[in-house]
């Protein structure tokens, strides 16, 4: 059965910083980040020589401190190499939060991993990514998007990658990303059709602070949930860009307010400061109003709560 395109996951999942598993200062450096989610990284950013290697660094950090307050990825490699069976029999015994398919080109690609993770009584919990960065992937993305609201996909999010779909498909890097976005736009229609998250691709130039800032506007504006990170400097301009501002915050109480009023019962529009609201609207509030307690409650010394 579908979900409705509101009732996907309440994680915050404004910055998503994608660590290299080879590197154990990097793994130890997460614990003081304020990023909602981190990636660890098993397949792009590691050697061919250094599989073995990452996947021992990610078990011993994993199994040693735990990592509070985010949500934990682990990125492996695809079934079709050497090093995928490995990196899901690690998944397993690790039981991150999901799991991030690369180069996911076809619903089959997440069910495969789906079937998977149901052989080895991996716990409902822990979800699914996919990795859509490929011609194939833009192409197929609503049929991805739409098998992973069946019974025991575990699909939760589509992240988009551009450095491998630029590759494919000879588009240029440009600012605005002019000709990439109907291909976004694409990806954010398939997981508001089927109830899932989407996270923007990388931006490259982490010492371009201006320009990741602009671009994390453009993916907001887009509809993305957050963004993909390459460097912790990222991390406060997407957590800013992503999470609701105040003003967002006030108008969303205000129909909260309004629709809780006892001559609001039965009605489905009503007129809120001159503006005819929907029920949807409502929905659409409460969402916002609860994303914003989650990230006070970050906020938050521990032993506090938000009000």
């Amino acid at each position: 059965m579908s979900q409705s395109p509101l009732t996907r996951s309440m994680n915050l999942r404004r910055s998503v910083l994608s660590v290299p598993a080879i590197n154990p200062r990097a793994l130890e450096k997460t614990h003081q980040l304020d990023c909602d989610t981190v990636i660890f990284d098993l397949e792009d950013s590691v050697a061919p020589e250094k599989k073995a290697e990452a996947r021992e660094n990610l078990a011993a950090f994993l199994q040693g401190k735990p990592l509070e307050g985010k949500e934990r990825i682990i990125r492996i490699n695809g079934l079709d190499t050497n090093w995928g069976r490995a990196d899901m029999e690690l998944v397993s015994a690790l039981e991150p939060d999901a799991v991030l398919l690369p180069k996911v080109n076809e619903p089959q690609d997440v069910m495969s991993v789906s079937d998977l993770l149901a052989d080895a009584d991996a716990p409902d919990e822990l979800r699914i990514w996919a990795m859509i960065e490929t011609p194939r992937g833009i192409l197929n993305a609503a049929a991805i998007a739409e098998a992973g609201r069946t019974a025991g996909s575990r699909l939760d999010c589509l992240v988009v990658g551009l450095n491998d779909l630029r590759k494919e498909t000879g588009v240029l890097p440009q600012p605005g990303r002019q000709y990439l976005v109907p291909w976004l736009m694409q990806v954010i229609l398939a997981v508001r059709a089927y109830g899932l998250c989407a996270i923007d691709s990388v931006f490259n130039d982490f010492k371009d602070i201006d320009g990741f800032d602009t671009e994390c506007a453009e993916a907001r504006a887009m509809g993305f949930d957050g963004k993909m990170l390459i460097h912790p400097a990222q991390i406060e301009p997407a957590n800013r860009h992503f999470g609701p501002d105040a003003s967002a915050i006030a108008e969303a109480e205000a129909i909260m307010k309004a629709f809780a009023d006892p001559a609001t019962d039965g009605l489905n529009v009503i007129n809120v400061d001159g503006r005819m609201i929907e029920r949807l609207h409502l929905v659409q509030a409460e969402t916002l109003v609860h994303k914003a307690r989650l990230i006070a409650e970050r906020q938050k010394p521990k032993g506090q709560t938000a009000n």
